[in-house]
């Protein structure tokens, strides 16, 4: 079963509090929440596939709130969605619900935001992977408009980012042709060699699309990951034309 099909056909065992399981408990027509006395502020999950769970409905749920962030919802955005995230023609209803149930929720994005923040504390590229599902989301009608950038800029913050790591996801969920080399591996131009390696292989190894899903990215979402890598690849060998590095 996909990740989408255990959102809502595993829902009686996905149960896990806090925002996130009031909005899946509300479309699945069941108390959840509060049959299971989940923390309103945290919820808690404790197997593979609840974080999964998790993760998924935190990107329909922030990415519905995004979407009141502009005022309109392009066609281009929702099949940037149901392509980027492999949502089967016979799941769209479900997903629907959820996406329609979330953006008419008098919730806060916030609290879908910090809930999924306090779900996965360290797990930083994790968090990191669900931000870009956003960028890619927002960027799908071909500009990201400045009310959703400020809506990724707050998500981040609560996410715990700081400025400088937001600007290197930034500028990795840019134009790639466009984009920096310096500020997708996330240092300055007047870095050392041996700096800009170091950068490398350490988001080398924190983004890589095996180790994120064993910290609980869903399969569905691997080409994320996957471009993710491509674009960090591309970055780093720029660099290396630049300087002649081996």
């Amino acid at each position: 079963m996909s990740i989408w099909g255990k959102v809502l056909g595993g829902v009686a065992g996905f149960a896990f509090g806090g925002p996130l399981g009031a909005l899946l408990g509300a479309v699945a027509g069941h108390a959840i929440d509060k049959a299971h006395g989940g923390s309103p502020a945290l919820g808690r999950v404790s197997s593979a596939e609840q974080r999964q769970v998790a993760f998924t409905l935190a990107v329909i749920a922030l990415g519905a709130k995004m979407a009141k962030a502009d005022g309109q919802v392009t066609r281009d955005e929702v099949e940037a969605f149901k392509q980027l995230f492999h949502i089967p023609p016979d799941e769209m209803t479900n997903v629907a619900k959820i996406f329609d149930r979330a953006k008419a929720s008098t919730a806060g994005y916030e609290m879908y935001a910090q809930q999924v923040a306090n779900l996965f504390p360290h797990e930083p590229a994790v968090l990191e992977e669900l931000l870009g599902g956003l960028f890619a989301i927002a960027k799908a009608d071909g500009v990201v408009h400045p009310a959703e950038f400020a809506y990724l800029k707050h998500v981040s913050d609560i996410f715990g980012f700081s400025q400088h790591t937001f600007e290197r996801i930034t500028a990795t969920h840019g134009d790639p042709s466009k984009a920096d080399p310096y500020s997708v591996l996330g240092v300055e131009a007047g870095a050392t060699d041996g700096e800009i390696k170091s950068a490398y292989r350490k988001l080398i190894v924190e983004n890589h699309p095996d180790k994120l899903m064993a910290q609980g990215m869903p399969q569905e979402f691997i080409d994320l990951a996957n471009d993710k890598m491509a674009t960090i690849n591309a970055a780093y060998d720029k660099i290396k034309k630049i300087r002649d590095l081996k």
